[in-house]
């Protein structure tokens, strides 16, 4: 006869064994959300989307069935080792053995979601504190390319100086941009190119997915030329989630719950859903016209996407992910409320070779800003 004793640990043993296989399926489906497209199964992208809680549960697992020599150790073992590589695009151990000095041919290529440079801050001192620590930090870095998202320049005469500034405080000699325009106030939002080389040609990928659609996401492209040589590189904005602070808020700020809340989930859940296919179908439009370019290729900006996504998949079926290159760790570049992980990303072609890879280390934006270093592959 079994005791009261011996019942609970029947109960625990069982319930423990149902989220042990709960973890290993949602795992196991995660591994296929880079491959299938959204719309096709449209849950599918948020198993990939919470692919390192899965993961991370999984291993903490693998151990604990190793220790109580479970031969669920070894189902859970074979599960890890059939994701193979797809481990690597979010847990990265490369990183550089060596720090390669730096040449005139090397070029440096930032990405940087800059949130409109703090405009919406209910405090103007704040607000114009961190847009001038925005600046001092770009004016340090002095990349030869910076690609800016959610970028904000005013018309003249403006308190708000971005452009213009900084222009003067980074030595451009060039620059490209697309905007959506506001009247009221002349203003401009949108994403912004700033070189330090010339550009002899600038474009634009338009991301309309339907005729006349109006969408505040871009991708702009430039031609620029430095040494004697030519790369193309493209800044993109792909689809964001639209989130507002009320659909992921649960309680107030007594600690009490907050009525109705229930509905904000079911539609912070909905907006996911419908951003994963729209940045699938907007990732193919850049791909494509990328494999059109006669110079080599940079791709970098707001993805909105991570590395377990189809969008991301798009881009790294045929360019390398620079982060993975020369850098190591979980590389998250959201800095947000809510823990996205790695969304910013800089794209290369095989002509070029990653020296040096960082992410900024101060949070400034709800983004950080992500920067590398790149050489071009001389064939001899």
């Amino acid at each position: 006869m079994v005791n009261k004793k011996g019942k609970l640990y029947q109960i625990g043993a069982t319930v423990f064994k149902f989220l042990t296989i709960l973890d290993l399926v949602c795992l196991l489906l995660s591994y296929f959300a880079p491959f299938v497209h959204p719309q096709t199964i449209p849950f599918l992208p948020f198993f990939g989307l919470f692919y390192p809680i899965f993961f991370i549960f999984a291993l903490l697992l693998f151990f604990i069935y190793l220790i109580a020599r479970s031969r669920w150790a070894i189902v859970i073992g074979l599960l890890i080792i059939l994701g193979g590589k797809l481990h690597f695009r979010q847990f990265v151990f490369k990183g550089k053995d060596t720090i390669t000095p730096i040449t005139a041919q090397d070029i440096k290529i930032m990405s940087f979601n800059v949130k409109l440079f703090d405009l919406y801050n209910w405090s103007v001192n704040d607000s114009n504190k961190n847009r001038h620590k925005m600046f001092n930090f770009l004016e340090k870095e002095m990349p030869d390319i910076v690609c800016f998202q959610e970028f904000y320049q005013q018309d003249k005469t403006t308190n708000f100086p971005t452009r213009d500034s900084l222009l003067e405080r980074m030595q451009i000699v060039d620059y490209h941009e697309r905007y959506s325009y506001k009247s009221k106030g002349r203003q401009h939002f949108g994403i912004a190119m700033l070189s330090r080389f010339p550009m002899i040609s600038k474009g634009e990928v338009p991301l309309q997915l339907e005729e006349g659609e109006k969408s505040d996401n871009y991708c702009i492209f430039a031609d620029i030329v430095k040494n004697g040589d030519t790369l193309r590189v493209y800044n993109v904005h792909l689809q964001s989630i639209k989130l507002k602070k009320d659909d992921y808020t649960l309680f107030d700020d007594e600690g009490n719950p907050i009525p109705n809340q229930k509905s904000a989930i079911e539609n912070t859940v909905f907006k996911l859903g419908a951003a994963f296919p729209r940045r699938a179908k907007q990732a193919k439009l850049v791909v494509e016209h990328a494999e059109s370019s006669p110079y080599p290729v940079v791709i970098c900006g707001d993805f909105n996407d991570t590395p377990m996504s189809y969008t991301y998949n798009q881009f790294n079926k045929k360019y390398s992910d620079a982060f993975r290159e020369a850098s190591w760790g979980i590389g998250a570049t959201y800095a947000g409320k809510i823990p996205a992980g790695r969304i910013d990303y800089i794209f290369h072609d095989n002509t070029f070779e990653v020296l040096d890879f960082n992410i900024q280390e101060t949070v400034i934006s709800d983004h950080r800003a992500i920067w590398c270093v790149i050489r071009p592959i001389k064939n001899e």
